[in-house]
C-alpha cells in the first residue's frame, strides 16, 4: 500500500483554508471533483453529526453527483463555509442544471463539521463562506495529483484527538485491477488515537508495524498529559469526518457501502469512536474512469476493504502530522512531541 494522497484519484483536488492567530484556530478543507462532477454518497455513525446537503446523496434520491464537498471547522457554524463554494462553483456553471443560461445551475456542496469552537481562544472565530471559497481557490489552482498538505492545516487546524492534537492526514493505493482508492480524514475526535498502556497507536497496531515507546517514555508522556488534563475541561464536542474516494465506476449505492465500510476504519485507530458526542461522517465519491467488474463481487470487496484500511493509515498519518498547539483555548501537545518521531 502507498501513502500518498487522495489527489491520487485521478481528478480531485484539495484544498486548505487556515485560520490561525487573533482567536482563531480553526479552517476548511475542500476536496474538488473534476468537471462534470463525481458520484457521491455518505454514511454517518456519530451521534452529534452537522452537516448539509447530506439528504441529497441518498442513493434513492435525484442527485447523482456532486462538484466538491466541504470538511469544516467551527462546528454547525462553519458549514457556511459551503455557500463560498457553492458561489464559485456557481460562477463557473458547474452543478445541477435547472435552466436555460449558462450559469443556471444549482451546485450541490455536501459538508461536515468538526467542532473546534473558541480553542484559538475566540468562540465567534469560525470559517464564513469567505474561507470556503478560499479553500476552493486553494484547490482549483492545485496541480492534478499535487501532495496534500498534511497536519495542523484546513479543517484540521483545530483538530483534537484524545488528550493530543489531530489534525489532516491522507493516503493512498493502487490495487492489483489497477483501480486507485484514495482516503483524506480530518481526526477530531473524543476517543483516542493510542494505547493508554503502552503508548502505541492503535491504528499502527492493526497494520502490524507498531513501535511501542519505551517504557520511560511513556511515562513521562502520562505525566505531561495528567498535568494538562488537570488544567484543561474535556472537549464537549468531536468529530472525525472523511472522505474516501476512487476512479472506479460506481453506483450511488455502492459508494454509499464505501462510506460505510470505510468506518471501520475510524473504529480501528480510535477507540472508543461513534460516540453521542461524535459527528463521525464519512462521505463516498466515485470518479468512474476505471470500469470495475461487475460480474464479480470481489473486485467491490477489494475498493471497500483498501478504504477501509486506507482511513486507519490516514489517521496514522494525521496523527503524526501534527504540531503541538499552545492557545489560549488550550494546550495540547503533539503525539510526536510526548513519543518521538518514527
Amino acid at each position: 500500500m502507498t501513502v500518498d494522497g487522495l489527489t491520487d484519484v485521478m481528478g480531485l483536488r484539495v484544498g486548505h483554508a487556515t485560520r490561525i492567530g487573533d482567536g482563531w484556530l480553526t479552517g476548511t478543507t475542500v476536496v474538488l471533483a473534476p468537471e462534470g462532477g463525481a458520484v457521491a454518497a455518505v454514511d454517518v455513525r456519530g451521534g452529534g453529526p452537522g452537516t448539509k446537503e447530506t439528504d441529497a446523496l441518498d442513493p434513492r434520491n435525484l442527485v447523482q453527483k456532486v462538484e466538491a464537498v466541504v470538511l469544516t471547522g467551527g462546528s454547525a457554524y462553519g458549514l457556511d463555509s459551503a455557500s463560498g463554494v457553492m458561489a464559485w462553483l456557481e460562477e463557473r456553471g458547474r452543478g445541477v442544471r435547472v435552466g436555460p443560461g449558462p450559469t443556471h445551475v444549482v451546485p450541490v456542496v455536501p459538508a461536515a463539521c468538526v467542532f473546534d469552537l473558541g480553542r484559538g481562544g475566540d468562540f465567534a472565530a469560525r470559517p464564513d463562506a469567505a474561507v470556503g471559497r478560499a479553500a476552493v481557490e486553494a484547490a482549483a489552482s492545485s496541480e492534478p495529483g499535487a501532495q496534500v498538505p498534511e497536519g495542523c492545516v484546513g479543517a484540521g487546524t483545530g483538530a483534537t484527538i484524545g488528550p493530543v492534537k489531530g489534525g489532516v492526514g491522507t493516503a493512498s493505493t493502487v490495487l492489483d485491477s489497477g483501480v486507485t482508492v484514495g482516503a483524506l480524514v480530518v481526526c477530531n475526535a473524543v476517543g483516542s488515537a493510542f494505547d493508554p498502556g503502552t503508548g502505541a497507536l492503535y491504528g499502527e497496531l492493526f497494520q502490524g508495524g507498531a513501535e511501542r515507546p519505551a517504557p520511560d517514555v511513556h511515562d513521562a508522556a502520562r505525566r505531561r498529559l495528567a498535568g494538562l488534563a488537570a488544567h484543561r475541561p474535556q472537549p464537549p464536542l468531536n468529530t472525525t469526518v472523511a472522505v474516501v474516494a476512487t476512479d472506479a465506476e460506481l453506483t450511488k449505492a455502492q459508494a454509499q457501502k464505501l462510506a460505510g465500510v470505510a468506518h471501520d476504519g475510524i473504529a480501528r485507530a480510535v477507540r472508543p469512536a461513534h460516540l453521542l458526542t461524535d459527528g463521525d461522517t464519512v462521505f463516498g465519491l466515485a470518479t468512474g474512469t476505471r470500469p470495475l467488474d461487475s460480474t464479480s463481487p470481489l473486485a467491490l470487496n477489494e475498493v471497500l476493504a483498501a478504504g477501509a484500511d486506507l482511513v486507519t493509515c490516514a489517521i496514522v498519518r494525521a496523527v503524526r502530522a501534527a504540531e503541538s498547539v499552545d492557545a489560549p483555548g488550550g494546550t495540547w501537545p503533539s503525539y510526536t512531541e510526548l513519543y518521538g518521531a518514527r
